[in-house]
């Protein structure tokens, strides 16, 4: 198995060097996902989430794209400290505008519950 570069490689769309890791144990630490992500390249970060929405979730930023493409096509559904971790690329505009959608349809939610409930807003 060779792990060079080809120039047969094609990125897919949204590929990058930043890769969104999920499913891991909270045990987890940056030097368990430097070894395993970094057979594929060399890493510039890992940052692990460490609050309890981000519980579980790391970010892998590689030098390279193509080795983070091909971490990703090597790790995804790798079975790491007893958790079948999910690799996905990192796609700032698609959580942002996730993130937008789901605030309106909170805000939305609130107002009607003030309007049921007769519960002025407070300026």
């Amino acid at each position: 198995m060779s792990f060079g570069r080809t120039s047969t490689s094609a990125l897919p769309p949204g590929a990058n060097r930043i890769l969104f890791v999920k499913n891991l144990n909270y045990s987890i630490t940056g030097d368990d996902l430097y070894d395993l992500f970094g057979r594929y390249g060399s890493i510039r970060q890992i940052r692990i989430g460490n609050e309890a929405k981000t519980k579980g979730t790391a970010f892998v930023v590689f030098d390279d794209v193509m080795d983070a493409k091909n971490a990703l096509d090597h790790l995804n559904g790798f079975h790491l400290q007893e958790r079948y971790i999910v690799v996905l690329y990192h796609m700032p505009g698609r959580q942002d505008a996730a993130a937008a959608k789901d605030l309106a349809r909170r805000e939305e939610e609130l107002a009607a519950l003030k309007k049921a409930h007769n519960i002025p807003d407070e300026d």
